[in-house]
């Protein structure tokens, strides 16, 4: 809906203003006359009638004329063609917000908002920065795309190379967002993985050619296929370890299979191609004592050298306990502590608990873990890091963080 609306407005305030009266309008008339054959056609063209008298109002409609032409002459509000071309629409505005006039924190973040529809605490807590922060980066976004009256048009071919990164990063921080809630009492939001998987179809689809966008599809296979065994049937949240590999989804690991093996025959891997790599060799081991280490550290080595991020090193110090041992991957994720950009990360501070359980140092774990639990507001995740501390020898009680 958005999606369609943003091309009458060129706005994506107004836009949203427009659907959401579309929704006020569904709210008053759906209870008496009943939902209509097409509810999602009825909201778009409502949306869009919305934004037409919006515009109407400011004086601005002959702007529009061209777009509205066919709109203006439904007679039917479930008439509008935009339905069927929603995934097109959305496509369009994803490039759109990954325009490479904003920097690629604003691309990712105002795609996660306005097209993947994640909230902006969500968001916030996905760049490590505060909620207040977020909004505000979202606000020079949005304001920067209607000063630089940037089109709300897929980019000619010629443009898509400046573009595809930020597609690239925002459907995969979608996944991601989605594979373990940042906050709720499930481990996993449906609604954003599978939404997440759809767009990288679509995107690999349009772009059959890019190594990475046949690389990203490949590594959210890999993870999705997995997403059965990733709880118990109590919703208690499973390590990889104790999954059931029989339960996993075999067609979609072979599937991500082939796209890794054309992607890494085209060329030079780039990193969502390593990264569907690394996940493959954890999936394809018969068991996980069978997993290959030195093969996962040698393809960390190369992505942290393409891209290297604080996260991939905090991963790639999880592989070197495996070949070197804990003590070596300790000292890694200390260097990384004091970094501090990772500081709000659970995830340094639950694989440093797990590092220190390992070494026998387990007054230091339950400390760690605590501080992994007091970063975490997702309930799957806070049961299983207070089972690590009770595992551990700590006392339940952890000054309210549950």
């Amino acid at each position: 809906m958005l999606a369609a609306t943003v091309r009458v407005t060129h706005d994506l305030d107004a836009a949203e203003e427009a659907v959401q009266d579309a929704y006020v309008q569904a709210l008053r008339t759906w209870g008496d006359d009943g939902v209509p054959e097409r509810p999602g056609a009825w909201l778009t063209t409502v949306a869009r009638r919305a934004a037409l008298n919006t515009l109407r109002r400011g004086r601005t409609l002959h702007t529009a004329l061209p777009l509205l032409a066919d709109l203006a002459d439904s007679g039917s509000p479930e008439a509008d063609p935009a339905a069927d071309v929603i995934d097109d629409d959305r496509l369009r505005l994803i490039f759109t917000c990954c325009h490479p006039a904003l920097a690629l924190e604003a691309q990712v973040a105002l795609t996660l908002r306005l097209v993947c529809g994640m909230s902006t605490p969500d968001i916030a807590r996905a760049f490590l920065v505060t909620p207040t922060t977020m909004a505000a980066r979202l606000t020079r976004a949005k304001k920067k795309i209607a000063v630089a009256r940037i089109p709300y048009v897929v980019p000619s071919p010629a443009e898509l190379p400046d573009r595809v990164d930020g597609v690239l990063t925002t459907i995969h921080l979608l996944y991601s967002s989605g594979h373990t809630a940042y906050s709720g009492e499930n481990l996993v939001r449906e609604d954003l993985t599978g939404r997440a998987l759809d767009l990288a179809r679509m995107l690999h689809h349009l772009l059959p050619d890019s190594g990475e966008t046949g690389g990203l599809l490949a590594l959210l296979l890999v993870h999705h296929a997995r997403r059965a065994t990733r709880t118990s049937p109590e919703g208690r949240l499973l390590r990889l370890a104790d999954q059931d590999r029989s339960r996993w989804d075999h067609d979609m690991i072979g599937e991500a299979d082939r796209l890794l093996v054309a992607g890494l025959t085209a060329g030079p891997p780039g990193r969502f191609t390593l990264q569907a790599a690394i996940a493959a060799v954890l999936a394809l081991a018969p068991g996980y004592a069978d997993t290959d280490w030195p093969q996962i550290l040698v393809l960390y080595d190369e992505l942290f050298r393409i891209w290297p991020s604080p996260v991939v090193a905090l991963n790639r110090a999880i592989a070197l306990s495996m070949t070197d041992g804990p003590e070596a991957a300790l000292a890694r994720i200390e260097q990384l502590e004091q970094d501090g950009r990772l500081a709000g990360y659970r995830y340094l501070h639950a694989s440093k608990a797990d590092l220190l359980h390992r070494l026998g140092r387990d007054t230091e774990a339950v400390a760690a873990y605590r501080a992994a639990l007091d970063l975490s507001a997702n309930a799957a995740e806070q049961e299983f890091l207070l089972g690590r501390i009770r595992s551990t020898g700590g006392p339940e009680n952890h000054g309210g963080a549950d």
